[in-house]
C-alpha cells in the first residue's frame, strides 16, 4: 500500500508469554528475561511526506496527545534529526490497541514510524539499525521493530528471534483500571524464588511449537505486585480458565490479561462469557502472529 509519498504500516500489539526480572541495575532499570509474542491486533499508522519541514500527528482518539509527548511523534523527530531529513512528515494513527494496557501500543506505533520513515525517505536502514535507534525511545521499541516471537534480555533491547508457534487463538481482557509500570517495578520483590517463571522450560516449548505445553509454562513475576493491588486481574484469569483457556496470564505490568486457547469456537464462547461478567472494559479476540 506504499505510494510515492504515502505509506501504511501495521503496528502489532504484543503479549509477554514469559516475564522474569533478574535484578535491579545501578542505572535504575531492571535486567529482564522475557518471551514476547506479536498479536494480529494492531494499530494502523499512515505516513505522508509534507511540503514543509514540520511533523504533524493525529489520531482517532481525542484523549491521546498529538505533540512531542506522544512516542510516535518522538520517533519521527528522532529520525529527522539523526538522518538529517529536511522534509516534514504527517503521521496518522488509527488506534485499536487499548491504551496503557501492557501490550506496547505506544511502542508499536513508534516502531511503525521508524520503519515507515525508513521506507518513505529511502534511507536503506537495516532492521538492526532501526532497533538501535528505537532503544533510545523505549525498551519495547526494538522488539516492536522486529515483531513475531522473541526472547528479550538486558532491559529488553537484546533480542533473539524465536521460531515459535503462531495462529493460536488469544482472548484479551482489560479491566477499567490504570497501572503504573514504574510503581510495579519499584514494588517488586525478587527474593521469593517460587514467583520466578520457568523461562527456560517455556523457551523449550516455544521452540518445539507445542502450544498446550507452552501455555502451561507461561508466567509473569510482575503479577505478584499487580494482582495484590488489583484482585480483578486474578478474577479475569480464573474466568478465562473456567471458559476453556489452556492458561491465562497478565501481560507486562498489566492490567490486560490474555488467555491462550486451542479452539476458535471455545474462544468465541469465552469471549461471550467474559463480556457478560462485566469484569473487563475491553474484551478482544485475536491470535498470535
Amino acid at each position: 500500500m506504499a505510494g510515492e509519498k504515502q505509506i501504511w504500516m501495521k503496528a502489532n500489539a504484543k503479549i509477554n508469554l514469559g516475564l522474569d526480572v533478574l535484578r535491579r541495575r545501578k542505572d535504575g532499570y531492571h535486567d529482564v528475561c522475557m518471551v514476547m509474542q506479536s498479536l494480529d491486533l494492531s494499530d494502523d499508522v499512515f505516513l505522508e511526506k509534507r511540503s514543509d519541514d514540520e511533523i504533524r500527528l493525529k489520531t482517532n482518539l481525542a484523549s491521546l496527545p498529538d505533540d512531542e509527548s506522544n512516542l510516535a511523534y518522538k520517533a519521527a523527530k528522532l529520525m529527522k534529526e539523526k538522518y538529517r531529513i529536511k522534509q516534514g512528515v504527517a503521521v496518522s494513527i488509527q488506534k485499536r490497541i487499548p491504551i496503557a494496557a501492557g501490550m506496547a501500543g505506544g511502542s508499536a506505533d513508534a516502531a511503525a514510524v521508524l520503519r515507515g520513515m525508513n521506507e518513505l525517505f529511502d534511507l536503506g536502514l537495516s532492521m538492526e539499525e532501526l532497533q538501535k535507534t528505537g532503544v533510545k525511545l523505549g525498551a519495547d521499541v526494538p522488539y516492536c521493530v522486529m515483531g513475531g516471537c522473541a526472547l528479550a534480555e538486558g532491559i529488553g533491547e537484546k533480542l533473539t528471534k524465536l521460531d515459535g508457534p503462531s495462529g493460536y487463538p488469544i482472548l484479551l481482557a482489560k479491566p477499567d483500571i490504570e497501572v503504573s509500570t514504574k510503581h510495579v517495578y519499584e514494588s517488586l520483590s525478587l527474593e521469593d524464588k517460587s514467583s520466578h517463571p520457568d523461562v527456560k522450560q517455556l523457551l523449550q516449548d516455544v521452540e518445539n511449537q507445542e502450544v498446550s505445553a507452552m501455555a502451561r509454562h507461561i508466567g509473569n513475576i510482575l503479577e505478584t505486585v499487580t494482582i495484590a493491588e488489583y484482585p480483578v486481574i486474578d478474577q479475569i484469569k480464573k474466568q478465562m480458565k473456567v471458559s476453556g483457556a489452556v492458561n491465562s496470564l497478565m501481560s507486562g505490568s498489566g492490567p490486560t490479561v490474555f488467555g491462550i486457547f486451542e479452539d476458535g469456537t471455545v474462544l468465541q464462547n469465552a469471549y461471550s462469557d467474559m463480556v457478560k461478567t462485566g469484569l473487563a472494559k475491553d474484551v478482544i479476540m485475536t491470535y498470535a502472529v
